[in-house]
């Protein structure tokens, strides 16, 4: 049975947009995905890159979690676009996602504190009672005997 994704809230007019966004990311992105999030390697968990929620892309989107990871540069230090991503998490939390930010410099500089903070989290929504989709298991091993 598949699992029930439709409170979601994906914005299928913003997937082009996505798209663009997963072709243009950024170095911290790139590491970020690479080293941490992609291939289930946060205890199983599936990621997406750039992914559309609401009127927003998602920088990174774990489904069964409701958790968006986003990763913001120092563009993020003007006033404006500082408001619009404060605009953003909470509407986010609104709809239930829970929301990490993190700057291109602590990914960068800090990767494996960023890393543990992020299994924190994931450990908590995962052990949490509202938690609707359990982790895949492990992969069996191939072969046999």
């Amino acid at each position: 049975m598949k699992p029930d994704y439709s409170n979601l809230h994906y914005n299928k007019n913003l997937k082009e947009y996505a798209h663009t966004m997963r072709k243009e990311a950024t170095k911290a992105e790139v590491c970020l995905w690479k080293f941490v999030l992609s291939k289930k390697q946060l205890k199983g968990y599936t990621f997406h890159r750039q992914r559309p929620v609401l009127h927003f892309i998602a920088d990174f989107l774990c489904k069964p979690l409701k958790l968006v990871i986003e990763v913001d540069g120092s563009i993020h230090d003007d006033e404006e676009v500082a408001a619009k991503d404060f605009i953003k998490t909470n509407e986010l939390v609104t709809k239930g996602y829970t929301v990490l930010r993190f700057t291109n410099d602590d990914v960068l500089l800090n990767l494996e504190l960023v890393k543990n903070r992020i299994e924190e989290v994931v450990e908590q929504l995962s052990s949490s009672d509202t938690l609707r989709v359990p982790p895949p298991p492990p992969p069996e091993a191939s072969g046999g005997g």
